[in-house]
């Protein structure tokens, strides 16, 4: 059997949690797995280590390892925890942030919105991760970036696992304005105000999303 390193399995997995060709819940089988990607044992098991760390995969004591089962609860959950650090690295952007990061994040914003008008919705929604991303490194907290990256490759799965609706991207576009505005004025109150009920609207329309999947299937 050809040599396949555990980054590129782990790629290879991730990305078909992410398609939906790996279903959440889904068991994970180490023989079946080697056979699917065409590799050794240990590469797998150790792309399955590394994406546990992610929060795509779950291993359990004499089970085995599986994909990550979603429901609303979870999603509640795992946005509490960003709403919380989303607000706290925006507020601390204000302190230090200069006229060329300001450049970046309105260029990002430019960027989201032509995707969005060619309706090329999927790399709109990366661009969006990118826009916030770049206000959180501001602040320099490495540690909490690595918590809201690592959220974002699960809810890079649930967004395409599930759809969004186009039409939000209008109220995505106001909110990402005023956002800016805010961090142009030093504003920390209003930044973290306005941060807070951006990603709360966007928990409410993916836990809408994940409901109206749920019922399509009844």
């Amino acid at each position: 059997m050809r040599r396949i390193r555990a980054d590129t399995v782990k790629d290879q997995i991730r990305g078909e949690i992410i398609s939906g060709a790996l279903a959440f819940g889904a068991r994970l089988r180490i023989d079946e797995l080697a056979s699917r990607y065409g590799a050794s044992h240990m590469p797998i098991r150790e792309a399955l280590r590394s994406l546990a760390g992610e929060g795509l995969v779950v291993t359990e004591a004499n089970k085995g390892a599986r994909v990550v089962t979603i429901d609303e609860r979870h999603v509640a959950h795992l946005f509490s925890v960003r709403i919380a650090l989303e607000v706290t690295l925006a507020r601390e952007a204000v302190a230090t942030i200069a006229e060329a990061d300001l450049a970046e994040i309105e260029t990002l914003e430019r960027e989201r919105l032509a995707l969005a008008d060619e309706g090329r919705f999927g790399e709109a929604v990366e661009t969006n991760q990118r826009f916030h991303r770049r206000i959180y490194e501001i602040p320099g907290n490495a540690e909490a970036l690595s918590v809201l990256d690592r959220h974002w490759l699960l809810l890079a799965a649930l967004w395409s696992r599930f759809g969004y609706r186009p039409e939000r991207l209008g109220g995505v576009a106001s909110d990402h304005d005023h956002i800016i505005r805010a961090l142009r004025q030093h504003d920390a109150e209003a930044c973290g105000a306005l941060t807070a009920a951006h990603v709360t609207k966007t928990r409410q329309d993916l836990i809408a999303q994940m409901a109206l999947a749920t019922k399509a299937q009844a």
